[in-house]
């Protein structure tokens, strides 16, 4: 009876207030990644192989020449319409100049045109007249032939100056036509042809003269510029220095074939960068790739041999940056990108 009596008298143990906790929270968090993991499983698919991609501008001029000034140096920012470097213009001027000389000529060629007409116009009345009067004359000289008062000799005579009165109002006639139709042309064409001509060859001459001060075409940096020297000759078409724009930057990722299937044009991406752990950009799925890496190949494989390898391809995948980013994106960079395909993006 004592025995019993000490343990109903024996205070009760309490229960630790952790090990309370534990049981709770182990529960709980099993529970939640098994959520976690149905939610998240199969939503994303992620590559590594992926690149920042900016515009490369390869700068050539578009007219030949000594390089007379560089104006910009390795890594320099610009702005389009900003000058890049200059090529002697001096050969064009003399262009221009040489073209407003040509313009003067063909202006003093219509002055002689339009004095042609009036004065073929004179030739043309006295021309006349004077058929007229070789017309009379040999009338004149028949009707004395038939009364027996001529003889066959004066009438061949006065016939052959007709004839000769005759030639020469078609000569000043044809040369009225030719005058006529060389002014004629201006009202039809709007400006005498020999003056358009020259006009025309000057606008190319100052355009080409314009083209000695080369422009940046976009904004962005001044790349391989030391392929630039004052004092070099410059060849049209050949490229002298890049540009790396900088307005438009987007992500190609390369992803495997066996990650296309849900893919969609518009779903969101997640975007990190080897170069910046901390950054962390968003994005959008832009373009799919309408082939793979392989077939863009220079050489492609050939996969109709006896020693064919299955190998899984990739797929170059456009990602859209939305805003922009907070480092500078440069050319290049390595980067992760994780896509959502269980958005429905754009069908």
């Amino acid at each position: 009876m004592a025995d019993t009596k000490a343990e109903e008298e024996k205070p009760e143990k309490k229960r630790s207030p952790v090990r309370l906790i534990a049981m709770l929270i182990v529960p709980a968090l099993v529970i939640g990644f098994g959520v976690y993991w149905y939610m998240t499983s199969g939503r994303y698919v992620s590559t590594d192989n992926a690149y920042v991609q900016q515009d490369i501008i390869e700068i050539s001029p578009e007219v030949g020449g000594r390089i007379v000034a560089v104006l910009v140096e390795e890594n320099q920012q610009v702005e389009a319409g900003d000058i890049l470097f200059r090529i002697d213009p001096e050969p064009y001027r003399i262009a221009v100049q040489q073209a407003d000389a040509d313009i003067a000529d063909a202006q003093l060629a219509l002055s002689q045109a339009q004095t042609a007409i009036s004065t073929s116009g004179a030739d043309i009345s006295t021309a006349q007249a004077n058929v007229e009067l070789a017309r009379r004359n040999l009338a004149r000289e028949r009707e004395l032939m038939n009364r027996g008062f001529n003889t066959q000799a004066r009438i061949d005579r006065f016939t052959a100056e007709l004839n000769d009165a005759q030639a020469r109002l078609n000569t000043a006639r044809a040369a009225q036509q030719d005058a006529r139709a060389a002014v004629g042309n201006t009202r039809s064409r709007g400006e005498f042809p020999a003056i358009a001509a020259a006009r025309a060859m000057r606008d190319e001459a100052q355009l080409n003269l314009e083209r000695t001060v080369i422009r940046a075409p976009v904004s962005g940096t001044i790349s391989e510029v030391e392929r630039l020297q004052i004092g070099q000759m410059a060849s049209p078409g050949t490229a002298v220095l890049t540009i790396v724009a900088r307005d438009e930057t987007w992500i190609e990722a390369n992803f495997k074939e066996t990650d296309l299937d849900r893919m969609r044009i518009g779903q969101t991406a997640r975007i990190t960068f080897d170069a910046y752990p901390d950054l962390v950009v968003q994005g959008r799925v832009g373009s799919i790739g309408a082939g793979t890496g392989a077939e863009f190949s220079i050489l492609p494989a050939q996969n109709a041999t006896g020693n064919w390898v299955k190998v899984t391809q990739r797929v170059p995948v456009r990602i859209e940056i939305e805003g922009t980013p907070a480092r500078q994106m440069i050319t290049g960079l390595s980067a992760d990108v994780r896509v959502d395909i269980r958005e429905d993006g754009e069908r």
